[in-house]
C-alpha cells in the first residue's frame, strides 16, 4: 500500500482541510459526534447578527422565516430525497418524536420495532411513543437484517425505527432491503440518519422510505447544537397529523386563528421560531459537502478506514477487538474498537493528542471525516494508540468515567 504521505498527496479531497480551523496539531478522530468548524461558519454568523439582526430587526424575518425549508431543499439531494420532503427544524430527538408519533397513529397499530444496540435517545423515545397508544417495543438484535426485522413485524407493528449507520459497531443496514420487508407487513418505515449524512450516500426515494430523522453537527459540521432534520415522503404528508402544533406548521401562520389547521406539504411538520444563528452552520456545513460530493466523500471515508483496520489488525494481542464490519459495502464512516479498559485508553489517547470517544462499558470509536482527515494523522493515530497499549501507559489513567466521554 502507497505510504500516507503519497495517499495525502493523490487525495482529490485534500484541500478541503482548508477550509476548516485547524489550529494545532492535535489529530481530530471524533468528527462522528461533533464535526470540526468551517473558516466560512464565523463571518457568515456575523453577517447575520450585524447586518441582518442589528440592521433590520424584526423585519429579518422576511428572509428567515423559509429558512428551515430552503436549507432543507439544499440537504435533500445529500439524502436521496425530493425538493419538498426535508426541513431543517428542531433536534434530532423532536424530530424522531414527532415522525414517530405521527407514523404509528397513521397505521393504525400500536407497537414499534427497532434494535436493542440502537442509540439511547431512540429507544426512550420510541418507548414512550409505543405506551402512549398502548403498544410496546419490540426489539430486534444488534445490527438488523432484512430478515430478522421480517420476523418481527406482525399485524401489530405499525412503525420500524432503525439506525442506518448503527452508533456503536459503525454497521450500516440495508437500507433498501429492509424497507422492503417492512412495507411487505404493512408497516412505515423511519430511519435515523445521524451517522450518515454527509458521511455515506442515502437513497431515501429509491427506498422508498416513508420517514426519516437526522442531525447536522456530525459529518456536517453544522456546529454544537444545531437543528436536526426531518424526511417525510411527498405523497404521505397530508396522512400524517402532526402530534406538536405548532404556528409555524399552520396553513396561516400570520392569522393567529383559534384552532390549528395544518399547513401543505412539509411545512406542517415544523413547529416554532428557527434558531437562525445555529441555521447559518447548516447552510455552511451542507454547501461544502455538497461541494465536495457525497461519492468523493464515500471513497475517502473507506480508504481512511481502511486503513485503520489494516493498520490495527495487530492489536489482538493486547486485547483489542474490532465490532466494525471489515466489507466495506457494510460500514459507515467510523470503526470501533473494544477493549476491557477503554475508558483509560481513550483518556491515554487524548492526553497524547489524539481525540476519540469513548461509549460505555468499552468502546473506543473513531470517526473519520474526510472533508478534513488526512492518513497521515490516521497513520499516526495508530502508532499512538499501539505505543500506548504496549507500555500499557493507560493504567496511570483514572478507570472511574466522569464528563464528556
Amino acid at each position: 500500500m502507497p505510504s500516507p504521505a503519497v495517499l495525502d498527496g493523490l487525495d482529490e479531497l485534500a484541500h478541503f482541510r482548508d477550509r476548516f480551523v485547524i489550529e494545532d496539531d492535535t489529530i481530530y478522530l471524533d468528527g462522528n459526534s461533533l464535526g470540526r468548524l468551517p473558516k466560512e461558519t464565523g463571518p457568515r454568523i456575523h453577517q447575520l447578527v450585524y447586518e441582518q439582526w442589528g440592521a433590520t430587526l424584526v423585519r429579518g424575518w422576511e428572509q428567515w422565516l423559509d429558512e428551515g425549508l430552503r436549507i432543507g431543499d439544499a440537504l435533500a439531494p445529500l439524502i436521496g430525497a425530493n425538493l419538498g420532503e426535508v426541513a431543517i427544524c428542531d433536534q434530532t430527538s423532536i424530530n424522531l418524536f414527532k415522525l414517530a408519533s405521527a407514523g404509528l397513529a397513521a397505521g393504525g397499530r400500536d407497537s414499534i420495532v427497532t434494535d436493542r444496540a440502537n442509540f439511547p435517545s431512540d429507544r426512550y423515545i420510541l418507548e414512550s411513543v409505543a405506551s402512549a397508544r398502548g403498544g410496546h417495543v419490540i426489539f430486534a438484535d444488534d445490527d438488523p437484517t432484512p430478515e430478522s426485522i421480517s420476523e418481527l413485524v406482525d399485524d401489530t407493528v405499525g412503525l420500524v425505527s432503525l439506525s442506518h449507520v448503527a452508533y456503536r459497531s459503525g454497521a450500516m443496514a440495508d437500507g433498501a432491503a429492509i424497507t422492503e420487508v417492512v412495507h411487505e407487513q404493512g408497516a412505515l418505515m423511519l430511519w435515523d440518519l445521524a451517522h450518515s449524512a454527509g458521511a455515506v450516500p442515502v437513497a431515501l426515494s429509491q427506498w422508498r422510505a416513508d420517514l426519516a430523522v437526522g442531525c447536522t453537527y456530525k459529518y456536517l459540521n453544522a456546529g454544537p447544537g444545531a437543528p436536526g432534520f426531518l424526511y417525510v415522503r411527498s405523497d404521505i404528508q397530508t396522512e400524517l397529523s402532526q402530534p406538536i402544533r405548532g404556528w409555524f406548521g399552520h396553513a396561516d401562520q400570520f392569522g393567529f386563528a383559534p384552532d390549528w389547521r395544518p399547513a401543505d406539504g412539509i411545512r406542517r411538520f415544523l413547529v416554532g421560531t428557527p434558531p437562525m444563528i445555529s441555521m447559518v452552520g447548516v447552510d455552511v456545513g451542507i454547501a461544502l459537502t455538497t461541494e465536495a460530493g457525497i461519492e468523493s466523500i464515500r471513497g475517502k471515508s473507506l480508504a481512511l478506514s481502511s486503513a485503520f483496520l489494516d493498520d490495527t489488525a495487530h492489536l489482538g494481542d493486547h486485547g483489542i477487538t474490532t465490532i466494525t464490519p471489515t466489507e466495506p459495502a457494510h460500514r459507515g464512516s467510523h470503526v470501533t474498537l473494544v477493549h476491557e479498559r477503554g475508558f483509560q485508553i481513550a483518556a491515554n489517547l487524548r492526553d497524547r493528542g489524539v481525540i476519540p470517544d469513548f461509549r460505555a462499558p468499552d468502546l473506543i470509536r473513531f470517526g473519520f471525516a474526510p472533508l478534513y482527515t488526512t492518513f497521515q494523522e490516521v497513520a499516526t493515530a495508530v502508532e499512538v494508540l499501539t505505543d500506548i497499549l504496549e507500555t500499557r501507559s493507560y493504567l496511570a489513567f483514572d478507570e472511574e468515567r466522569s464528563g464528556v466521554t
